[in-house]
């Protein structure tokens, strides 16, 4: 992997399997919307739909899709996805924008077509460990030719903190993609803050990846 530009030295933890057997439902996640442990939101969306392209979101639950939609004033339809018992699919009136609420290991199951881009923040990190070669499986499998992958991952002491967020080593972007993908680090941030004392950590760093098809 080539770093083409990088702002911090990260230490990489030999024991990258510490956190392996580590495990959150899905009942979890969602009970971090209702309680509102929710640090891994952010309060500015990004904007690809402003600019013109159509995006597809996944997230499992419906309470933090609804308030999306609020939170950018936009207007929205729902209707069941047929394919998924239970599941739903969440589309702006503008058409542009529509988010499956699924669990993300059920969408192979739904025709939801190719991406040319993927944008992967919050996302890898938060996969259970053990599920991350079906993830990055399922998430190729969604590109075209020609496809770029922005993937965002953490790196910490992984001894201190159980995740989520998970810590992502290097090795392990390699033995997810690399076989498939080209892959660059495009930069390293430090991204620390004060709420993540309470983690046990003293420093966090934000590595963007680009991966492209072979």
């Amino acid at each position: 992997m080539e770093d083409t530009r990088t702002f911090l030295e990260v230490k990489e933890y030999p024991d990258t399997e510490v956190q392996k057997n580590q495990v959150l439902t899905l009942e979890e996640w969602q009970e971090k919307w209702v309680s509102r442990k929710i640090g891994f939101h952010q309060e500015q969306g990004h904007q690809f739909a402003d600019l013109g392209h159509s995006v597809v979101g996944v997230e499992i639950s419906e309470l933090g899709i609804r308030e999306f939609f609020t939170e950018q004033n936009l207007s929205y339809s729902e209707e069941p996805m047929m394919e998924i018992p239970g599941a739903k699919v969440f589309k702006s009136s503008s058409g542009n924008i529509s988010l499956y609420c699924c669990n993300l290991f059920d969408l192979p199951r739904a025709n939801i077509g190719k991406f040319d881009r993927i944008w992967d923040r919050g996302a890898l990190v938060a996969v259970n460990p053990g599920d991350r070669a079906c993830y990055a499986d399922i998430m190729l499998s969604l590109t075209r030719k020609g496809f770029q992958y922005l993937l965002a991952v953490l790196s910490y002491d992984p001894t201190k903190h159980a995740g989520p967020p998970f810590y992502v080593p290097d090795a392990e972007v390699k033995k997810l993609f690399g076989s498939k993908c080209n892959i660059h680090c495009l930069e390293k941030v430090d991204v620390f803050e004060e709420r993540h004392k309470s983690w046990g950590i003293d420093y966090i760093v934000e590595k963007l990846y680009l991966c492209t098809g072979k």
